[in-house]
């Protein structure tokens, strides 16, 4: 199915384009739908030469290693572009991208995109930003798993996952508007299920974990632990 105008508008690097330069790529587009736990596509799978970016949804990025331990590598919000090397590299899907809600994920042949750039270089340039970024956020994610405790990991998960997902008022705090299960904190901070259970218990008095449903009780506390400094712990209290 071609992809509508209001789908490619979605897209952020396409925010900025009129609607008659949108209606240009809409015949090189195409819109598929995917449930959720349903695989977009599997690590190692050869791409198309094609952008693919997600309309709506929220799609699951993650990577196994040859033990078959898997890591999630970060969970991906509608309006952004993924599998990067189907245009920028060896066109082989470096990890295994799976619908975490109800998705629709567009693509854009390679050709329509390098000539819209040349046209708007200002897409080639968001695209940068949106990959350093990620560089930086892989970084700083192997370097926590080798010299951070993983209270401190736990606590740089939650605030980046506020800042993506966004918070609403609660009567006790903050709460993050997406849904996070255990198993998907602990695969992405790279500690067992069980201990994932055990450090919420820890930070009760910062963090709330109820049905995946978190919420920030005290935001300079969570800054605090996240940046490495000792703070007074449920599980220290009275000792």
């Amino acid at each position: 199915m071609q992809a509508t105008l209001e789908q490619l508008t979605a897209i952020a690097i396409f925010a900025n384009l009129k609607s008659i330069e949108l209606a240009r790529l809409q015949p090189c587009t195409e819109v598929r739908h995917y449930q959720p736990g349903e695989t977009v596509m599997g690590e190692g799978d050869r791409l198309p030469a094609k952008l693919y970016a997600l309309s709506e949804g929220v799609l699951q990025i993650a990577k196994t290693a040859t033990t078959g331990k898997e890591t999630i590598l970060r969970t991906l919000s509608a309006g952004n572009f993924f599998a990067a090397p189907a245009l920028l590299g060896n066109g082989i899907a470096p990890a295994t991208v799976t619908a975490k809600s109800n998705c629709w994920v567009l693509t854009l042949e390679r050709a329509p995109l390098l000539e819209a750039i040349q046209h708007h270089p200002d897409i080639a340039l968001q695209m940068m930003q949106v990959l350093n970024q990620r560089i930086q956020q892989l970084h700083e994610t192997v370097h926590g798993l080798v010299s951070e405790r993983a209270i401190v990991r736990l606590a740089q998960f939650i605030q980046r996952s506020a800042l993506q997902f966004g918070t609403i008022p609660s009567a006790s705090g903050q709460q993050l508007k997406a849904k996070l299960p255990y198993y998907q904190i602990a695969r992405s901070i790279g500690i067992t299920y069980e201990e994932c259970v055990r450090l919420f218990k820890s930070i009760g008095a910062i963090v709330t974990y109820q049905r995946g449903k978190l919420t920030i009780l005290d935001e300079e506390a969570l800054g605090a632990v996240a940046s490495g400094i000792e703070v007074l712990l449920d599980s220290q209290k009275g000792s």
